[in-house]
């Protein structure tokens, strides 16, 4: 039988010219958009080809269909420690269920693209690689080796995305060589859009493109966030310091909101009032201008657009004008070119080997699309509305840590956000979207309202009374730690010791006055680090180790929980390292058991960081 099977597969993988040409499917996990953008153009190159495309995200597909399938590219992106991101983990449970059969999926070919971040080594395109073990378990024939981007790489994940494109299409082409005679479309030819614009002729009536407060009782979530009345918007750090941070409080009465300390709120920003202005002038279009949509194929008209919708909420809070635009915006702005000129940069700018251009041009300024269609007035001025959603992804929903406990603020969540703003060589200065927008919002001018909804974060906090928790968040990393405080001392948990670091004592202590409130009160045991405060920089780490006795006495002696947040930068490894140093001088190991001691309490949990770059 097996022998049977063997040679059926084999018999299958020497097509005849004249069999039917295969449905292509891609299916994506993306949590920033970067696996989406390169799903994407992954379908753009098999319409080309004339290839029948499906691209979804893997949560929107019946996942149970894949044993009808015959031809899939999988683009998974690794997020937190090695996981995977939101819009796949339905996917991801059903396929590591213990009770689907080996060799269910041996009539897929299949690929599978992972996007990872080699600065946290460990967890290195894990999603990918698990996936990959996983479906060679179950039968699947893969077409490649896993292709395995790195977002570090001077040229990011197009370095590895690039060559493991062409090997795929090759692959494609010796399995089906009826493909290869195929004549694939121009690539300066601009394909269909997704959607058509249809705007209304009639009397312009004031369209309220708001969120409404949903009148069934359910749990918000990315496509059902609920509004939540800002109440107050106050900064906390001294007016002279370079660093403007922000500690902003919702009300969420009637939310059905829940969360625990170390969860995650989610919202998606709004653009600047001045760049909407700015981008409907450049492209002529009348921000109260209204349309309905219609799509050009089976993809479904994106839900969070209301029908009809004014460009007006279309541009401030749908379309993400304001990022840094990827390699494949360029190649669909190039298809619009008429000016030689501009065409010819667009061009390069798209292309493999216009890559370091690309880098210098838009990277590392941190140029924004909307920047580049002013560089480009010709050619903005030949694009056609209708190709608007192809050419600008959605605005991405932005996480912050929860820095307030239920307990003790019923009805109320709390964040820590420090607002982005730095120079580069352009003229005016970078500014992070969402942190800049909420620090915009101000309570005292009327009622303002922020969509949101709450997501499960990494760490987890003992449930037991007696164990001691030890918890370093420099900066806004203490934001969750505030929560879990908040709880912990809320159920009688006062076994709790706190690193904070931050500049200056009198510039950036965020919080101060709480922090000495709960030693009054013998609920915490605080060290501080202030960097800037003496000529020798003192940071978290120095403190953890010159607390070395209380260190181990905590962590050997009373199995206390180790945690870290913040900063990916320099600060987790400068913990880590100093956490080891402990181990050695106190518990007298060699390097090598420190290392292992690390690495079990990581195992089981005793130790837990959550770091963002």
């Amino acid at each position: 039988h097996i022998i049977g099977l063997q040679s059926e597969k084999a018999q299958r993988h020497l097509p005849s010219p004249t069999e039917n040409t295969p449905t292509l499917l891609v299916l994506y996990g993306s949590q920033t958009g970067t696996a989406q953008d390169t799903a994407q153009r992954i379908g753009r190159q098999a319409r080309r080809r004339h290839l029948q495309v499906q691209v979804l995200p893997l949560d929107s597909y019946v996942v149970a269909n894949l044993i009808s399938e015959s031809l899939v590219v999988f683009v998974c992106a690794t997020t937190g420690q090695g996981d995977p991101p939101d819009n796949m983990k339905n996917f991801w449970r059903f396929i590591f269920r213990k009770s689907l059969p080996v060799g269910s999926l041996g009539r897929l070919d299949c690929a599978i693209m992972g996007l990872g971040d080699s600065s946290i080594l460990s967890q290195f395109n894990f999603v990918a690689k698990k996936l990959h073990k996983r479906l060679l378990q179950l039968g699947a024939n893969m077409l490649l080796p896993v292709g395995l981007a790195d977002d570090q790489h001077d040229l990011g994940s197009d370095a590895v995305v690039d060559p493991w494109l062409t090997s795929f299409w090759e692959k494609v082409f010796a399995l089906y060589p009826s493909l290869a005679g195929v004549i694939p479309m121009r690539e300066d030819e601009p394909l269909p859009p997704t959607y058509t614009f249809h705007f209304l002729d009639d009397v312009k009536e004031k369209t309220d493109d708001r969120l409404r407060i949903p009148m069934e009782q359910t749990v918000p979530s990315q496509s059902h966030p609920f509004p939540a009345r800002l109440v107050s918007n106050s900064r906390v750090t001294d007016t002279l310091h370079f660093q403007d941070v922000r500690h902003i409080e919702f009300d969420i009465t009637g939310s059905n909101v829940e969360f625990a300390a170390g969860d995650v709120v989610m919202m998606r920003p709004c653009n600047f009032p001045e760049d909407v202005q700015q981008f409907c002038q450049l492209l002529r279009l009348d921000p109260e201008a209204r349309f309905t949509l219609r799509a050009t194929d089976n993809t479904a008209v994106p839900a969070r657009l209301p029908q009809p919708c004014t460009v007006r909420h279309l541009v401030e809070s749908y379309l993400d004008i304001a990022a840094v635009p990827r390699r494949s915006f360029f190649e669909l702005l190039s298809t619009f070119a008429t000016n030689e000129l501009e065409r010819e940069k667009l061009i390069e700018l798209s292309s493999a080997a216009g890559q370091d251009e690309l880098h210098s041009y838009c990277n590392r300024p941190r140029r924004t699309a909307l920047e580049v269609l002013a560089d480009f007035p010709h050619t903005t001025a030949e694009l056609k509305v209708d190709y608007l959603l192809d050419l600008f992804p959605d605005i991405q929903p932005r996480s912050f840590s929860i820095a307030s406990s239920l307990q003790a603020h019923p009805h109320r969540l709390q964040i820590l956000v420090a607002v982005v703003s730095y120079k580069t060589k352009m003229y005016k200065p970078r500014r992070g979207l969402c942190s800049t927008w909420l620090a915009s919002l101000d309570p005292a001018q009327g009622e303002v309202y922020v969509p949101l909804w709450v997501k499960k974060g990494t760490m987890r906090f003992p449930k037991e009374k007696d164990t001691p928790v030890i918890m370093v968040g420099p900066g806004t990393g203490v934001a969750p730690f505030r929560s879990a405080l908040q709880e912990r001392i809320a159920e009688g948990k006062n076994a709790n010791v706190l690193f904070f670091g931050c500049r200056s004592e009198r510039k950036d202590f965020y919080l101060r006055t709480e922090w000495e409130e709960m030693m009054k009160t013998g609920r915490l045991n605080l060290f501080t680090a202030f960097s800037r405060d003496q000529e020798e920089k003192v940071y978290v780490q120095h403190r953890v180790r010159e607390n070395a006795e209380l260190m181990w006495d905590l962590i050997a002696n009373r199995s206390a929980c180790f945690y870290i947040a913040g900063n990916a930068k320099e600060m987790p490894t400068g913990v880590c390292d100093a956490l080891k140093e402990v181990f050695q001088q106190q518990g007298g190991m060699s390097a090598e058991d420190a290392e292992q001691m690390l690495a079990a309490m990581e195992r089981t949990g005793r130790f837990q960081s959550e770091t963002w770059s």
